[in-house]
């Protein structure tokens, strides 16, 4: 008899614990479990997407100093799904030749990441990078043009892919145009169309144009309806980060995006900081 309530005893325990790792059921903690994380975009899903041109991680009220803490610190606070990085050294001189400013946000946010050089500086790279929680499936660098006898620095696209509960794509882009030439600023957005149009499927790119909504280049870039900015309306201004008068950074869609995404929200985030450029972010849902 009582080897008997032993083992009833046994199979109401394991029972018990059973039920209690099922699903989001509280752990011994009593706090939920963690939701298993995403591995393709599902209609329903909101991402968060985050655009933010770090100015090499160093803060401008602190000259030669880099933080990447504090760049890593704004990215997790936001708690984005998807961020287009402008202004990413890695292993230069200035920030630190053993410091890959890219992969270390990566780590620091528990993200994927993919580096697009622009140019080679001080020993190492310096250019653009995406984060994401998705799982990156393709990972694509397009170098930009620049302007015959321009005297530019040269500049990139970094763009990946991020798959579909239907099999299909979700292009995400980061890029950051020339500051001081308006030819060459509008040869880049013109390569950045022909890119668009090779991909057939959704794409949101995010980054520092160097350029105001309403300028020849924005128009240039949106013609046709090709893009649309994801700003409910007036976009809110980015630069500079202590008490920011113009809007140069943006979160734009294109068509293909615009069909199966809603704008939920649109905002820069009150940084200060960190960067000499406030980040911009966008909630958006997928279907």
């Amino acid at each position: 008899m009582m080897r008997l309530l032993e083992l009833i005893g046994c199979a109401m325990l394991c029972l018990a614990v059973a039920c209690g790792k099922a699903g989001n059921s509280p752990d011994e903690t009593g706090m939920p479990s963690p939701p298993e994380p995403r591995t393709v975009l599902k209609p329903g899903d909101t991402i968060k997407v985050m655009t933010y041109n770090i100015h090499h991680a160093n803060p401008p009220s602190r000259p030669g100093e880099i933080d990447v803490e504090a760049i890593a610190a704004v990215i997790n606070r936001e708690n984005p799904d998807i961020v287009a990085l402008q202004e990413v050294d890695v292993r230069t001189r200035r920030s630190g030749p053993s410091l890959d400013q890219a992969r270390t946000l990566a780590t620091r946010t528990g993200m994927q990441v993919f580096f697009s050089k622009s140019i080679d500086y001080q020993g190492g790279e310096y250019g653009n990078a995406i984060l994401s929680k998705l799982p990156i499936v393709q990972r694509i660098r397009h170098e930009l043009p620049s302007a015959p006898g321009a005297s530019v620095e040269g500049r990139s696209l970094a763009l990946i892919a991020v798959g579909t509960d239907d099999g299909g794509f979700v292009y995400i882009g980061s890029t950051h145009l020339d500051v001081s030439d308006t030819e060459t600023r509008n040869m880049q957005v013109d390569k950045l169309r022909e890119v668009n149009q090779h991909l057939s499927a959704p794409f949101v790119i995010g980054g520092d144009f160097n350029a105001q909504i309403g300028s020849e280049t924005i128009n240039r870039f949106v013609a046709g309806e090709m893009f649309r900015t994801a700003c409910l309306g007036s976009c809110p201004n980015t630069i500079p980060a202590t008490s920011p008068n113009r809007a140069i950074d943006f979160i734009f869609l294109n068509q293909e995006a615009s069909s199966v995404f809603t704008v939920l929200s649109y905002a820069t985030v009150n940084e200060t900081y960190a960067s000499d450029h406030r980040p911009v972010v966008t909630e958006l849902k997928y279907r």
